[in-house]
């Protein structure tokens, strides 16, 4: 073999160890971009699951009970027997409102005035608004109850309650006000209006949910109850979290059951507001501000009224 024919080898060795050297690194390049891909679309899919859950990572809230179910439940949370209130008693012992001393007396048409102001985007109020209608059911009647959740992209998402917002009350011993300031879904960033506050529930509100009737880090803060000026509540008196994953139905099943956890922090709740009321009326009506469930809690607001 020449020597010419020797480097024409040796030139179609090493042109074809060059092309096998730049098809493996072509291969090797194919594969690292279909790996970064794979992360890519991974990430893609991830973002449009969150969009696609409202946001914060939160479920979807599930479809509110509507017809006969709805009518059915708030029927069942402003009947609570009696006997199942009395047998939870003090329950898991909730966050009690503070008493006033020394306040005019906040009226309404003549009879003691309670007012609520909260929001039903906010899960605070949300878990608040099972005991205040269960307690205020024992002296009236409630109309125009509807059943909502707390927002989707707030802490405590979906949380399930009932709502103020177009409701009545009746009484012979009190009068009750609530206000939901905003609904609980957001249009162009912000919580939609519902109820304005009037100008004499908004001077009660600047009064009173501040220092020094309320914590400084409290201020502000809803759901806010004035009982009549008597005693105040600013937050909720027991954990949203208790009503995590719970549908209405399941709270209220849970109400109605005196050894089930969140039974015991609803009831325990609305029966301290019951004794609270009871001083609010004078021990009206007898047959309720005479029950263990009021009993419970008698040394408790000793100093209502004075």
């Amino acid at each position: 073999m020449s020597k010419r024919q020797r480097d024409s080898r040796d030139y179609a060795r090493r042109m074809r160890l060059i092309q096998e050297r730049a098809t493996a690194r072509r291969s090797r390049m194919r594969t690292a971009y279909s790996a970064i891909g794979a992360v890519l679309l991974v990430f893609v899919v991830m973002g449009l699951v969150k969009l696609g859950s409202g946001g914060g990572g939160s479920a979807a809230p599930s479809a509110l009970p509507s017809g006969a179910s709805a009518e059915s439940i708030v029927s069942g949370v402003t009947s609570v027997p009696a006997t199942t209130l009395d047998t939870v008693a003090a329950g898991a012992k909730p966050s009690l409102p503070t008493a006033l001393t020394g306040q005019p007396a906040l009226t309404d048409g003549g009879k003691p005035l309670i007012l609520y102001v909260g929001a039903e985007y906010c899960p605070f109020c949300a878990a608040q608004r099972w005991p205040v209608v269960i307690a205020l059911s024992r002296f009236g009647t409630f109309s125009g109850l509807t059943l909502t959740t707390s927002a989707a992209d707030d802490s405590y998402p979906n949380t399930p309650t009932l709502s103020f917002h177009g409701s009545t009350y009746q009484s012979q011993y009190l009068s009750f006000q609530g206000v939901e300031t905003t609904t609980n879904t957001r249009k162009n960033g912000q919580y939609g209006q519902l109820d304005t506050l009037t100008a004499a529930q908004q001077q009660v509100v600047a009064k009173y949910n501040a220092a020094p009737f309320v914590p400084a880090d409290s201020a502000g803060a809803i759901p806010f109850i004035d009982f009549a000026n008597k005693a105040l509540q600013a937050g909720a008196s027991y954990s949203p979290q208790l009503l995590a994953d719970h549908t209405h139905q399941q709270v209220l099943d849970a109400i109605k059951n005196p050894d089930s956890q969140v039974g015991r922090a609803i009831d325990g709740s609305a029966n301290a507001m019951t004794a609270l009321l009871c001083k609010i009326t004078g021990n009206q009506p007898g047959d309720v501000c005479s029950s263990a469930a009021v009993k419970a809690f008698q040394g408790e607001f000793a100093n209502v009224g004075q």
